[in-house]
């Protein structure tokens, strides 16, 4: 009888443990820093497109400043408390985006900025951890 409470015991904890390093079922989310998500843009571009060291430190400043941005949008959006509206937010948005991607399609060039956004931005959005979501 006592294995048996035993075993079960370390079945609840293992799987405790397990849920708690998957995010918890997703109620501790927490957003990245700009400077977190730089740093992913900056390794998916890297590989990519093996920009020289101006360029890339060119792009790593044109996105920081937009997360930058976004997360400012965010927080005033956020800040009457309850849930924002995610479309308006993604509305708000999107004028910070276009200027991003008017800076950024000159610095890649027209077949590069091409592949940016058909194949590897999309791996990106909404998405923390690597791995793509379809939008």
């Amino acid at each position: 009888m006592k294995k048996t409470i035993f075993i079960a015991l370390l079945f609840i904890a293992a799987g405790s443990i397990s849920a708690k390093a998957q995010g918890g079922g997703g109620g501790n989310f927490q957003q990245q820093t700009p400077e977190e998500r730089v740093k992913r843009v900056h390794a998916k571009i890297d590989s990519a497109f093996k920009l020289d060291a101006t360029k890339l430190a060119e792009v790593d400043a044109l996105f920081l400043n937009a997360y930058k941005e976004q997360d400012k949008l965010r927080a005033e959006m956020s800040s009457g408390g309850g849930q924002p509206d995610f479309q308006a937010m993604r509305e708000k948005m999107q004028p910070i985006n276009d200027a991003r991607d008017a800076k950024l399609k000159p610095l890649l060039g027209d077949d590069n900025y091409k592949i940016w956004k058909e194949q590897i931005e999309p791996t990106m959005r909404g998405n923390r951890g690597g791995g793509g979501r379809p939008n």
